[in-house]
């Protein structure tokens, strides 16, 4: 058990998600939310029930907390980090989609001999890491055509899609996706070493950037893979084939929706990876399961208490972005 006092910063959807699970984890674990918003506070104190404060500065007097969970909208990462750092906070980061700070915050960590996790979700699911084994083992090149796409305004159905980060153009849907899903391909085929962009905005969705990107890329073992992304599919769509010689996997993101084909039985044999799949049933895709969210919590303490080496850092997640860059910037 520990026994920490925990900042989760942010008290929307992803920060009420994160403190639940933390609970989950440790009971014994203190939770102080920060949110300026009173709404989110009370709500986070009815349900959670914990103590909230309106800023950090607040939190870290009145209770001496470790360790930072930045739960807001990405372009406020940055300063928050920072922030954070300045009061001898290690920091657990979702997805920043931009790098600001990057090279301030990382220096800063150094210096002050603290930890920062970045988080990579997808990469703790349990489906990834068998794909990333099972792609170990064969011996001859492979292939993938990988879709994932959902329409905006079904993101957050609570709220309008205008509302929340997505409709930036700097932390736009289509960017986020490309910053879920890049990690893991870089981690299972290696970096990228050439890029095919297509892209356009082609609905009447309220955005200014393209909502849908056909993406080729030639990977660092020789891995070709096409990538679709969009903010268009009525249907939330993960589908994903990894095809070779002597190989063939389907994944359709949700639990149950992982296959292999045995080659020499000639047929396809689903793969059962949990024996317990935790949902939230805010959430319309049927591919967002807890269990992965639950996995990088855990991951986060090891680091902190273990030092047990992170999946994927701040300095992984400044290459991918810089990728991204490229793929936005191409004509």
């Amino acid at each position: 058990m520990l026994d920490i006092c925990v900042l989760v910063v942010g008290l929307g959807s992803m920060g009420k998600r994160r403190g639940r699970l933390i609970q989950k984890y440790d009971r014994a674990i203190k939770i102080i939310g920060i949110d300026q918003d009173g709404g989110r506070r009370r709500e986070a104190e009815e349900t959670l029930g914990i103590v909230t404060e309106d800023t950090i500065a607040d939190a870290v007097e009145k209770h001496a907390p470790s360790c930072a969970f930045i739960c807001t909208s990405p372009l406020s990462h940055a300063g928050i980090i920072s922030e954070c750092l300045d009061y001898s906070l290690n920091i657990f980061t979702e997805l920043n989609l931009v790098p600001d700070g990057y090279g301030e915050n990382i220096r800063k960590a150094e210096g002050k001999g603290l930890k920062i996790f970045m988080s990579s979700t997808l990469q703790y699911r349990k489906e990834i890491q068998f794909i990333k084994e099972e792609v170990k083992k064969v011996s001859g090149k492979v292939n993938y055509i990988y879709h994932v796409g959902q329409y905006l305004p079904d993101w957050h159905p609570w709220e309008n899609y205008k509302d929340f980060f997505v409709g930036d153009a700097r932390s736009n849907g289509c960017r986020e996706i490309l910053a879920v899903d890049l990690p893991w391909l870089v981690s299972v085929f290696g970096g990228i070493e050439n890029i095919m962009v297509q892209k356009r905005k082609g609905t009447t969705l309220e955005i200014d950037y393209p909502d849908t990107y056909q993406i080729l890329l030639r990977h660092g073992d020789g891995t070709l893979g096409v990538l679709a992304v969009d903010v268009v599919s009525r249907k939330a769509v993960r589908n994903l084939e990894i095809y070779g010689e002597d190989f063939y996997l389907e994944w359709d993101g949700s639990p149950d929706g992982l296959k292999i084909y045995d080659v020499e039985g000639k047929q396809t044999k689903p793969v059962r990876l949990y024996q317990q799949v935790e949902k939230d049933c805010g959430y319309l895709a049927a591919f967002i399961v807890e269990n992965m969210y639950s996995s990088e919590i855990e991951a986060f303490f090891d680091y902190l208490y273990h030092d047990k080496k992170p999946l994927y850092c701040l300095g992984d997640d400044w290459g991918i972005l810089k990728v991204i860059d490229q793929m936005e910037g191409m004509p």
